[in-house]
């Protein structure tokens, strides 16, 4: 149960907004089952659950066809950790030219692990499955290239 807000100095507001920003993003799971009975969609997340199934197939296929076959587990998320090693060591980098040139947005590895994050990105695939398809058709025609 989260509710609140923080007043911190100026120059801690950085730091603690990075904090804060695990708590937003992943809400305990304690939290999320006692949720269920009140919003009463079994039916709807169940088929959530079978579009990022596909989503992440899909986006596996793709990054293996190109090259990248080594992963962290996407077990309980719709989230993806790609190692780029084989391109880059710079993940900031890589996920830049990424965006800029095929419009496809990934977070650096840098985010989650300031130690080894530079060779790892973190892909999502909670989107629709036209729009991860799209996505992974221009990975497919970028990654070559980003060699």
């Amino acid at each position: 149960w989260r509710l609140g807000w923080m007043l911190v100095p100026p120059d801690l507001a950085r730091s603690v907004e990075c904090l804060a920003q695990n708590f937003y993003i992943s809400p305990p799971a304690l939290s999320q089952i006692a949720a269920l009975p009140v919003f009463g969609c079994r039916v709807e997340l169940d088929g959530h659950v079978a579009r990022y199934r596909t989503n992440r197939n899909l986006l596996v296929e793709t990054l293996r066809i190109a090259g990248l076959t080594r992963f962290a587990p996407a077990e309980g998320a719709f989230y993806l950790y790609v190692d780029i090693s084989g391109l880059t060591l710079n993940s900031e980098e890589f996920c830049a030219r990424l965006l800029a040139q095929t419009g496809v947005a990934v977070t650096p590895g840098l985010d989650f692990d300031p130690i080894d994050g530079g060779s790892w990105v973190r892909f999502s695939f909670a989107g629709s499955t036209d729009d991860v398809a799209e996505a992974a058709r221009r990975l497919k025609d970028w990654l070559p290239r980003a060699r």
